[in-house]
């Protein structure tokens, strides 16, 4: 019997084992896709205790409390005891086992705070106490102390093109954190023409912009300025979260007459909404190869399905869930119309949904080209996919359908400081996935081959596919 979660943890066998050890272990973090808060990282936070650094705005762990039949008023009340959070979380977590926030939690004590004790019920006060403790005199335990213990070379923040970047200026000019610090272009908004709070929306944009915005034209002005002010600062990526991908085809003339309507505050029916997306998104695509962004495409989510919640707590606490509807025909539509005029950017296509994989691995392969190794990504298993059952799925149909040592690798898609070590659970599937298919036979012991197949997918690749070099 292995021992729970030691050394050799994931790693079934020897050539996993030195896959790991010698050549992902020790590689730079590229963490090119999250969701922190660059005021904590400019400011160099410490964090008080740790619940507030480890259940403060982590709705993963807030489904599994809710789960395990605690109020709310425990996993999101602001005047609760962080003891008492931090019991219930420990409560929680005697129930998870299957669940990936067993490991992730477990990797987190052990990696940040060195505590290989099992959390429970019956050791919960200890290592509340132990890692207080650390949080408060260990300087590795700040933001930055954080990033140089996990060697990370570079994280992408997601921020809304109106944002002033604020923060990001400060990173920049000061130049003493020890990672990059990437602005992401997330122009969610500006395509949500369905929302109510859409006109409120536009209006900022065209502050930020310094810009009247009369017209679907304007906006596409307005996102361009906005665009470009970001990649001044860094930006190497842009974010949509799309349910499926637009597809319907108007003309500038009567996409125009749609956002008239919009703003008159008329309703819009889904036709005139999904042409409105068709052509911005479009738009967004050629600036985005114009200006070598990459973008993300995250598919499939259906978000904020408990009504009453969303109204307490607002979006992203834990409400969302995998979309089941088609999405090929569209991503071929979208993507077959850039292509004939060769105005498709880099793309990584992510599903929450599992059943699009063999879709978007496919069709993936009618855009490679430019000169790009693996311009076009089937992005890291994301969200409820991000286990080890889901990173090994994903990694298999990638392998079976393209060209897996292509393959840019994990991002932690996070908002806590200590998912650092997802990259860790990452890179042991990969390289025992690897390993096992070596001592199957499935590929050659070429030791030298196949370290630098796992550099790639651990750091190296992502650094190439978003800086070039």
């Amino acid at each position: 019997m292995k021992p729970f979660m030691d050394k050799d943890f994931l790693l079934e066998t020897e050539t996993a084992k030195n896959l790991y050890n010698a050549y992902s272990k020790d590689m730079p973090i590229f963490d090119y896709h999250c969701h922190l808060i660059p005021e904590q990282i400019a400011t160099n936070k410490k964090f008080d205790n740790i619940s507030e650094i480890w259940l403060g705005g982590d709705h993963y762990k807030w489904r599994q409390m809710r789960t395990c039949g605690f109020d709310e008023s425990i996993i999101t009340g602001k005047d609760t005891d962080p003891f008492v959070k931090f019991m219930a979380w420990a409560e929680t977590l005697e129930n998870l086992i299957g669940n990936p926030l067993y490991h992730w939690t477990h990797l987190e004590l052990q990696r940040y705070f060195g505590i290989t004790e099992v959390l429970s019920r019956k050791t919960a006060k200890k290592i509340y106490d132990e890692c207080n403790y650390k949080l408060q005199n260990d300087p590795d335990l700040t933001v930055w102390g954080i990033m140089k213990k996990f060697n990370v070379y570079a994280v992408g923040t997601t921020d809304d093109p109106a944002d002033d970047l604020k923060w990001h200026k400060v990173i920049r000019d000061e130049g003493k954190c020890p990672a990059k610090v990437l602005p992401s272009y997330r122009p969610d908004k500006a395509l949500n023409i369905n929302k109510p709070e859409f006109a409120d929306y536009i209006a900022s944009l065209a502050k930020a912009a310094e810009m009247e915005i009369k017209s679907v034209k304007d906006v596409i002005t307005a996102l361009e300025k906005r665009l470009d002010f970001f990649v001044e600062m860094g930006c190497k990526a842009s974010d949509h979260a799309l349910e499926v991908c637009p597809c319907t085809f108007w003309t500038e003339a009567e996409v125009e007459a749609v956002f008239a309507k919009k703003m008159a505050g008329e309703t819009l029916s889904a036709c005139e909404i999904d042409a409105y997306r068709t052509f911005v998104l479009t738009a967004l695509s050629k600036m985005y190869r114009a200006k070598d962004v990459a973008m993300q495409c995250h598919f499939a989510s259906i978000r904020d399905n408990n009504k009453n919640m969303f109204k307490l707590l607002g979006p992203d606490t834990g409400f969302d869930a995998s979309l089941d509807k088609d999405l090929a025909e569209g991503v071929s539509m979208f993507f077959g119309n850039l292509s004939e005029t060769n105005d498709i950017p880099k793309t990584i296509f992510y599903s929450l949904n599992p059943k699009d994989y063999y879709s978007l691995g496919t069709l993936m392969g009618c855009w490679q080209g430019d000169g790009i190794k693996g311009k076009i990504q089937l992005g890291s298993g994301w969200w409820f996919c991000d286990h080890k059952d889901g990173m090994e799925e994903q990694m298999k149909v990638l392998g079976n359908l393209g060209m897996l040592s292509a393959f840019i690798g994990m991002l932690t898609d996070s908002r806590s400081f200590l998912s650092y070590s997802r990259h860790e659970y990452f890179r042991r599937i990969l390289c025992n996935l690897l390993g096992n298919w070596v001592e199957n036979g499935e590929v050659p012991n070429d030791e030298e081959m196949l370290g630098e197949i796992v550099k790639g997918i651990s750091f190296n690749n992502a650094k190439t596919y978003f800086e070039g070099k």
